[in-house]
């Protein structure tokens, strides 16, 4: 079932880039080398390397459904179960989009609260940042898409910063390579999951690009970029933490950037982490556009309806979560949903609808 959008509302393909690499930088980053180096230690490298051609491979499989469907995942849905059950697959994807979306704006005021206002108030900052992701969003997906591309593009110099830390450098860290078993690259692959979250959502905007067939080399291009910088980011932290401090430490980047020192600002992570408000603005902002358009398509709502809704749910929900154990568990959840979902559900539903579309051909 193709879906159509209007010319006006379509995006050029090379931004597919800036979609999926704003998408999947988020506050994953900003801690995700411990969880890693849990199971593998220095040959967490090795982990992200692997995560990031897996993520190829599901990216391929995505790009041959719809390229087939010319839709978006409700089509595949409908083409493959039937209207009723693919709602029903499609309504639980809604519901996925919208943890996402907390899950990211929770962490992120966790950090603020951690590194620099104690006595924030969880549910006033989130009422601050809904405002904007909704005048974001109500502007439609090309408003998105360019919060993406500022999102790439603002914080970029943040990349260079992290260079301070090779001053104090032991690469005999790196050493024994490919010193674990593949048992314990599995297990840590798993826990990495959640910091490559996000590139699922092309089954949400696909339509909205021009000749949406060739955004598929952006994308990957997009996702290659992703994993080079979780790769710099992974031996910079290897080379200069030990592996028990590493395990030992819940924020590894924040707490490189308290070595950065200038005669204007002694604190430097409180700049790195004001910028990185900006880049979680896309993941929030992506997710909930995502959602709210699921909504208008499932239920034939108006999408900002559907998006006040979504905000509402997400400034009751926010608060609940007080606790670093509670707000672990949320990430927890989630990233065990996105891994059953990537790496499962989709190269699932791929052969499913490849082999309908066999069926009908030689019906």
């Amino acid at each position: 079932m193709k879906v159509s959008v209007k010319e006006q509302f379509l995006i050029s393909p090379y931004l597919a880039f800036f979609v999926v690499h704003s998408m999947q930088i988020g506050v994953g980053v900003l801690g995700f080398q411990r969880y890693v180096a849990i199971y593998t230690e220095q040959d967490s490298w090795i982990t992200v390397l692997v995560g990031g051609a897996a993520v190829h491979i599901v990216i391929w499989m995505m790009y041959k459904m719809l390229n087939k469907e010319q839709g978006d995942i409700l089509s595949i849905h409908e083409t493959t179960f039937g209207k009723w059950i693919g709602g029903i697959f499609t309504f639980l994807f809604m519901i996925y989009l919208m943890a996402m979306g907390i899950t990211v704006l929770r962490t992120f005021i966790e950090v603020l609260q951690v590194w620099m206002f104690p006595l924030l108030s969880t549910w006033t900052f989130t009422l601050v940042y809904l405002i904007a992701v909704y005048y974001i969003i109500a502007g439609g997906f090309r408003s998105v898409v360019g919060v993406c591309f500022l999102g790439v593009v603002v914080p970029f110099y943040l990349i260079f910063t992290f260079l301070a830390p090779l001053e104090f450098a032991n690469l005999r860290n790196l050493l024994p390579v490919w010193d674990h078993s593949i048992k314990e690259i599995a297990l840590s692959f798993k826990t990495m999951t959640l910091s490559y979250l996000g590139f699922e959502l092309l089954l949400v905007y696909y339509p909205f690009f021009k000749n949406p067939e060739t955004s598929q080399k952006w994308f990957h291009y997009g996702n290659l970029f992703t994993v080079f910088l979780y790769l710099y980011l992974m031996f910079i932290t290897l080379v200069y933490y030990t592996p028990d401090h590493l395990k030992r430490t819940i924020w590894a980047t924040l707490a490189m950037w308290k070595i950065i020192r200038f005669p204007f600002v002694e604190r430097f992570e409180y700049i790195g982490i004001a910028s990185w408000a900006v880049v979680i603005l896309p993941n929030v902002c992506l997710a909930f556009w995502a959602a709210s358009r699921m909504a208008k398509r499932l239920f034939n709502v108006t999408q900002k309806k559907a998006l006040l809704l979504i905000l509402v749910i997400t400034l009751i929900v926010n608060p609940l979560f007080k606790e670093r154990t509670e707000i672990d568990l949320l990430n927890s959840i989630v990233s065990q949903v996105g891994l059953y979902f990537i790496y499962g559900y989709i190269p699932l539903l791929f052969f499913i609808h490849y082999l309908m579309s066999k069926v009908r051909k030689k019906v």
